[in-house]
């Protein structure tokens, strides 16, 4: 889980910075959703009926990453979803269940203080968090279905525990991931499992256009 946490540290100021930035987002949105109707329209941005205001702000965005995800991968056969470009990359479902392990990891760490998968979770969720030739050789020979079963119930249990949570939970600092480079907090790790899904929906529609010639 090394080469994991330097990843994550990479993104450290960049997302430190963003997450000010969609907290006046969030907060924008929550005042004016007060004022009149507030529509929860997938293209709206903003507080979510069962969610404190920032919580929902971040469901809606998460909710809407998604739906771009599903239309990336909309209909696709097991051997597109087992293409592989070359001997370096990896395929669109090893990057499925790769979306699935980094919000896997961000549930045990946000909601269990824990900062690695236990055995447990490890022999389901490890090779796909750490990619590379072990997610080449194991994560392969499923269908569509498989593997949007495999990461909805993880957003399910997601959604679920936002409910109970608030926004003082959101923006509280976490202690050991804070350092020289700065303060992180909460946010800033439920923003980047969404960025992160943007990110490899990039990667995926690159591939797709590859495995359909």
């Amino acid at each position: 889980m090394k080469a994991q946490k330097n990843y994550r540290r990479e993104f450290l100021k960049k997302g430190i910075a963003l997450t000010a930035g969609i907290s006046m987002i969030g907060g924008i949105q929550a005042s004016k959703a007060s004022s009149g109707k507030r529509s929860e329209n997938l293209l709206v941005i903003g507080p979510r009926t069962g969610y404190t205001p920032e919580m929902g702000t971040l469901v809606s965005m998460m909710n809407y990453m998604r739906m771009n995800l599903s239309q990336t991968i909309k209909d696709m056969s097991q051997k597109e979803l087992d293409f592989l470009f070359d001997a370096e990359s990896n395929t669109i479902g090893a990057l499925l269940m790769h979306l699935g392990a980094t919000e896997k990891f961000y549930q045990i760490n946000t909601f269990e203080n824990r900062q690695e998968f236990n055995e447990e979770e490890d022999k389901i969720w490890g090779a796909a968090s750490r990619l590379g030739d072990e997610g080449r050789e194991k994560i392969k020979g499923h269908d569509l279905d498989y593997y949007m079963n495999m990461i909805g119930q993880v957003r399910e249990e997601t959604l679920e525990k936002f409910k109970i949570l608030d926004d003082e939970w959101l923006f509280s600092i976490d202690p050991i991931w804070s350092g020289p480079d700065g303060d992180v907090n909460t946010y800033w790790k439920w923003y980047h499992v969404f960025e992160h899904e943007s990110n490899h929906i990039g990667q995926m529609r690159w591939i797709r256009a590859r495995a359909s010639k």
